[in-house]
């Protein structure tokens, strides 16, 4: 049995993956992530894919594929792990709550976008980020954003549901966020187990909403028919 990276057996890292496990909290990146230009990652990635597609027998000069590689490095850099890049986060600035609101207000399906950083499929789903003012409000659509950053990347659900409460407590100097996600991973519903009608919800509970009365409020307004 050969070992991997921190000396894993290689058969412990398919485990994981296949499990859909994360190792960490935060997104794994190397020290060196950033030293590399947008332009210069693309450049690379371009070369990489059409390897990949060169070894599975593509012909890359057909006019269908021979542009394929530099728009799947494109996407990857700027599109669909643009959000590995801090310079990307969006300010989260906040306002003194003046009209002295002191309910909870619930920000709810907000679209997710993201990749499962085991077999790079999509996942895709809602989120529904809650919180309490302790003095300062956040923009609603700031809300959206913050969900849409911590998705555009390699991720696991899991994970991208407690960064999303940790950079609105940051924000909002509170602990009372909360999050809620519900989406569907391609990797479970494309291959494997192929079961189409699965889906994932996870939930990061801070300050006030790890209180039963409270999350059990939170739920109800999930469930309540907005369409318009």
């Amino acid at each position: 049995m050969f070992e991997g990276k921190n000396g894993m057996s290689i058969d412990a890292n398919d485990e994981i993956g296949e499990n859909h496990i994360g190792t960490s909290a935060k997104t794994p990146l190397r020290d060196d992530a950033f030293e590399l230009s947008d332009k210069e990652k693309i450049a690379r990635i371009q070369d990489s894919v059409k390897d990949i597609l060169t070894t599975l027998g593509m012909d890359l000069t057909d006019d269908s594929l021979s542009g394929t590689p530099k728009r799947v490095a494109k996407a990857f850099v700027k599109e669909l792990f643009g959000g590995l890049n801090p310079a990307n986060r969006p300010e989260l600035s906040t306002f003194e709550n003046t009209y002295k609101y002191g309910e909870m207000l619930v920000e709810k399906n907000i679209i997710v976008y993201s990749t499962c950083e085991h077999h790079l499929l999509p996942i895709i789903g809602r989120a529904h980020v809650a919180y309490i003012s302790k003095g300062r409000v956040i923009g609603l659509s700031k809300m959206n954003r913050i969900v849409e950053h911590f998705a555009k990347r390699p991720q696991v659900q899991e994970r991208l549901t407690m960064q999303v409460v940790q950079a609105m407590q940051e924000a909002l100097g509170t602990e009372d966020v909360a999050c809620v996600i519900d989406a569907k991973h391609l990797c479970v519903n494309s291959r494997g187990i192929k079961d189409i009608e699965s889906s994932t919800v996870t939930a990061e509970y801070g300050g006030a909403f790890k209180k039963k009365e409270v999350r059990r409020e939170l739920l109800d307004y999930i469930k309540l028919d907005t369409t318009l």
